[in-house]
């Protein structure tokens, strides 16, 4: 969203980063601020629409209408153009929504088609709707019916390249034709920069030795403040520092404004916090990159790459100096790759101000300078990548079999099997199903259950089939998991003990063979009590965050989870052995504190579900990034055949 920045005067991207004014200089992750809801933007064509028309052929709109969550009403969201007399429309206007991976966002693509005649623009209360010149008003019911499609965003946005077919329905007996609905994923200030700074003959700040320099950075703000955003590692003992390169993302150094005002402080590091200020200079993110400009071209120098790639971040002792003084002074051997690669140029140098001293001091020049060593722009990559390359989301679900659940044929009982409405383990399954489906392709699902007596011979199992299949436990979509949990709590005894270790291993087995990142696997254990395993399952928990998994736990019942909390690693990462969870990959939540008072069992699931899912991406992206793994290539987007587009405006 572009507006005008009162500093400035230059348009900026208003990409939603914002960061909360910080008094003091601490600890700060440039990347923790919470990113709004990935903008995508939906594309829809047709192929062999029925032909309502008498002697033309069709005439046809697309209305897509969204469903809000806990409610069973369709909105109308928005329309496209009318395209005239084609059957195989390839709509021109596009619909923008928000994604959250954690929601299920129903969607129903209605094609109402002109009843006779031409279709032209009308504008009503200043929207642009799109009618039939003979059919002024914009009451659809008007219009010849041509059919509907009903699916989700996130069924778009998983399906290969995000691209999804479908046929379109609504009148019995008749072929409608096909939908073919592309979702692309609109870029907000994505990129990212790494830069490295050093630093020459900044001012001595301690008595018995010379200064600890660190560098703070703050981003401007609209109404003359200053927001921190970043902050360097301490150098100790030196007026000549060399900082290490860091990466930041341009929505947290400038929030996309180009040209909005950067300030610089530098600092002299003391034990209890009191840090010297030593200078400060400001410049902006464009005179950043015009700084080191001709690095573009080192990208391009292939052989050289590797050969001074590392002098670039991390320069030799003597270079470094050589580097600061701006002179031409550097060995022989460094002097052709400045001439080829423009290594270091003198507009890269900023002078740091002390605004006291200069004020006190008639000969004051500056208290130091600091350069920019290197500036590489790296644009950040999503989850959406991911998933538009080909990764698929694996889901598994363990349910909970122990005695502690009552006896199902009980009202009382967790397991009840009401016939008017789902019980607590229904719910949550398909709450977090539903979503996570539309990232399977197959939609096949292992379902496991786990603290059972199975039959004929009465052993405990920890980690069974709810199909009875122990060789193929997969069912055909949530509803086969659904018909599968029913039919085993007809067959199995209720028993124990809570173990979470078994149906942990299951799923690592699996994720242990894919590293790749063309598959992610989710698990979803829903449970009514204490885990009776602790040690053996924070094991499996360390074990598993080393693999391309997630662990989703859902407590049911009025049991305290207290001790759940120690998976759920947001505050403390969980341990093992003495050895801690490479990454944070369980999310637990007790489900009674999403149950609507109202008794509406759709707004509890919705609620549900946008909490358990919520962290997903970013456990997903953790992984990515841990072991380097880039998206593979979307396909090459669909090309449809040529033939005549006809809109009259």
């Amino acid at each position: 969203m572009f507006g005008p920045d009162k500093q400035s005067g230059q348009p900026k991207l208003d990409c939603g980063g914002r960061f909360g004014n910080m008094a003091s200089v601490g600890e700060f992750n440039s990347f923790s601020a919470s990113v709004p809801a990935t903008k995508v933007e939906l594309s829809v064509s047709c192929r062999n629409l029925l032909d309502r028309d008498t002697f033309s052929k069709s005439d046809p709109i697309c209305v897509l209408y969204t469903q809000g969550i806990g409610s069973k009403e369709w909105r109308e969201f928005g329309r496209t153009e009318v395209i005239d007399n084609t059957l195989n429309p390839d709509f021109v206007r596009k619909f923008i929504m928000d994604y959250f991976f954690e929601e299920r966002e129903n969607l129903r693509f209605d094609f109402p088609a002109s009843p006779e005649g031409p279709a032209w623009v009308n504008l009503v209360q200043g929207r642009n709707l799109w009618y039939d010149v003979d059919s002024k008003s914009p009451n659809l019911s008007k219009h010849d019916f041509l059919g509907q499609v009903f699916c989700t965003l996130g069924e778009i946005v998983g399906s290969q390249g995000s691209r999804l077919e479908k046929a379109i329905v609504g009148i019995p007996g008749k072929n409608c034709g096909t939908i073919i609905l592309t979702a692309e994923e609109l870029n907000c200030c994505r990129d990212s920069v790494l830069m490295q700074f050093c630093a020459n003959k900044l001012d001595k700040k301690d008595f018995f030795g010379k200064s600890d320099p660190f560098l703070v950075f703050y981003r401007s703000n609209e109404d003359g403040s200053f927001t921190i955003c970043h902050k360097t590692e301490v150098v100790k003992n030196t007026l000549n520092p060399v900082w290490q390169a860091f990466k930041i993302s341009v929505r947290a150094l400038c929030n996309g404004d180009y040209d909005r005002t950067i300030k610089i402080e530098v600092y002299d590091w003391d034990r209890d916090g009191s840090h010297d200020f030593i200078g400060e200079f400001t410049t902006s993110y464009r005179e950043l990159s015009r700084g080191q400009s001709q690095f573009n071209v080192y990208e391009e120098w292939g052989a050289s790459m590797s050969r001074t790639q590392k002098h670039r971040l991390t320069p030799p002792e003597k270079w470094k100096q050589n580097c600061v003084e701006g002179g031409s002074q550097e060995p022989k051997s460094r002097r052709k790759v400045k001439w080829q690669l423009g290594f270091f140029k003198q507009s890269s140098h900023h002078q740091v101000i002390n605004p006291k001293k200069k004020g006190k001091k008639k000969k004051y020049i500056n208290s130091g300078t600091v350069t920019l060593l290197s500036f590489l722009i790296e644009t950040e990559v999503s989850f959406l990548d991911y998933i538009k390359g080909g990764t698929q989301i694996n889901f598994t679900v363990a349910i909970d079999f122990t005695a502690s659940n009552g006896n199902p044929a009980q009202p009382t009982s967790l397991h009840y099997m009401n016939p008017y409405q789902l019980n607590a383990y229904g719910m949550a399954l398909k709450a977090v199903g539903e979503i996570i489906q539309d990232y399977d392709s197959d939609k096949m699902f292992p379902a496991l259950g786990f603290g059972a007596k199975l039959p004929p011979d009465g052993r405990v199992s920890h980690e069974f089939a709810l199909n009875g299949n122990p060789q193929n436990p997969y069912c055909n979509g949530i509803d086969g998991v659904m018909e599968a949990y029913y039919r085993s709590l007809k067959s199995v005894q209720l028993y124990g003990p809570t173990n979470f270790a078994p149906v942990i291993n299951h799923v690592a087995r699996y994720a242990s063979s894919v590293k790749d990142g063309s598959q992610y696997f989710v698990l979803l254990i829903i449970t009514d009590g204490v885990i009776s395993d602790m040690a053996q399952t924070k094991e499996s928990v360390v074990n598993a965050s080393k693999l391309p998994m997630s662990i989703i736990i859902v407590g049911v019942g009025p049991a305290e989870f207290d001790a759940m909390e120690e998976l759920d690693g947001d505050v403390v990462r969980v341990s093992s052995r003495g050895k801690y969870a490479e990454r944070d990959i369980v999310q637990f939540v007790p489900f009674r504190d999403y149950i609507d008072r109202s008794g509406n069992h759709i707004l509890s699931m919705a609620r549900l579900a946008k909490d358990v899912l919520a962290e997903i991406p970013d456990q997903f992206l953790s992984y990515m990034r841990v072991r380097g793994i880039k998206p593979s290539p979307a396909p090459p987007p669909y090309t449809p055949p040529l033939h005549v587009l006809q809109t009259q405006i």
